[in-house]
């Protein structure tokens, strides 16, 4: 297989050819593929959040 076939990109794994699904709740109507981008932003977000940062270690050149 050529590496600029198209079955090698992202893309070629989903049919595009048709409409997405929307989800419509009340006054809001969103996609279904934004609605999970959406999700894993906040997963990201809290996962940020929420996970331990490094600690600086002490005694360095810099520290005070």
């Amino acid at each position: 297989m050529r590496p600029s076939h198209p079955a090698n990109f992202p893309a070629a794994w989903i049919n595009l050819s048709h409409h997405a699904s929307y989800l419509h709740w009340s006054f809001i109507l969103v996609s279904l593929p934004n609605l999970l981008v959406i999700a894993l932003m906040f997963v990201v977000f809290f996962a940020a959040v929420l996970l331990p940062m490094p600690e600086r270690k002490r005694g360095g050149r810099g520290s005070r």
